[in-house]
Order: C-alpha cells, then sequence, then structure tokens
C-alpha cells in the first residue's frame, strides 16, 4: 500500500523540482509568441538583455551572466550575428578575449523588448509585486544552489 499524498516525499506533486520544471517550461512558453516578432528565441533574448544592459562583453562574462557554458553559448551568438543583432570582435588589447557588441539592428530591437514584461504580467495574470516577489524567492534558490555554496 503506498502513502497519501500528504505523506508521501517521494509523490510526484509535492517535489520541488517538479514544480520548477513544469512552471519554468511553461512562462518560458508564454514569452514564445512575444519573441518569435523579434526574430528571438528565449536564449536570445537572455543574451540581448544582458547586452542591453552591459555592452560591450566577452564571451565569458556573457555565459556568465546568462549562465551558459560558452561552449552553448557559441552558436547561439553564431545565430544572432547571422541575423544583424550583434557582432563578435577580436579585442583589441588581448587577441585571446572575443568582444561582442550589438549591431544598431540589436540596440533598436530593445524597444520592442520593453514590452514583453508587462504582457508577460499580463499573460501570467500577475500583478508585479508577485513577480517581485517570485524573482526574490528565485534568485536566493540560485544563490544557495551556487557551486561550493553549502
Amino acid at each position: 500500500m503506498t502513502a497519501t499524498t500528504s505523506d508521501d516525499v517521494l509523490a510526484l506533486e509535492s517535489q520541488v523540482c517538479f514544480a520548477l520544471a513544469v512552471a519554468s517550461r511553461r512562462v518560458i512558453a508564454e514569452y514564445r509568441p512575444l519573441l518569435e516578432p523579434m526574430g528571438l528565441t528565449h536564449p536570445q533574448y537572455l543574451v540581448m538583455l544582458a547586452l542591453w544592459q552591459h555592452e560591450p562583453l566577452s564571451v565569458r562574462r556573457l555565459a556568465e551572466l546568462v549562465s551558459l557554458e560558452p561552449a552553448t553559448l557559441s552558436p547561439l551568438l553564431k545565430r544572432l550575428e547571422a541575423g544583424g543583432k550583434l557582432q563578435r570582435r577580436r579585442h583589441a588589447d588581448d587577441e585571446r578575449t572575443l568582444q561582442v557588441t550589438l549591431t544598431p539592428a540589436g540596440r533598436a530591437l530593445r524597444e520592442q523588448a520593453l514590452e514583453i514584461p508587462p504582457a508577460i504580467m499580463r499573460r501570467l495574470g500577475m500583478t508585479r509585486d508577485e513577480l517581485s516577489g517570485l524573482h526574490a524567492l528565485l534568485t536566493d534558490v540560485i544563490a544557495r544552489t551556487e557551486p561550493g555554496e553549502p
């Protein structure tokens, strides 16, 4: 006989990992129709957000900001470059460093992107305060799961 859901520590619906995985997939799916007209996938959107905020960036720093391995980020950057949204160039002072900058077309996309946060709030039916609270909680989870953290 199996334990009731409230007693079963292995019940699928009580697993944090399950709730996070489903929520992540569903929230990202809400972004898809908003990003498609901009010619962006969700990972590309994250890269663009980082560049709109911090450009120019080295590939290494950009990978850190978006929490991707440089090897995973590289093909994504190539697609954005082919789409005319950014440029990758060797840094003048250090040929080993690949610098990423936005093109004028990439910078112009920022204006369209300003519509995304309010659209996501509407699609999720959540207030700014609710999303801020969720963000704070998730940011804490991220910090607690950083490599080397207890």
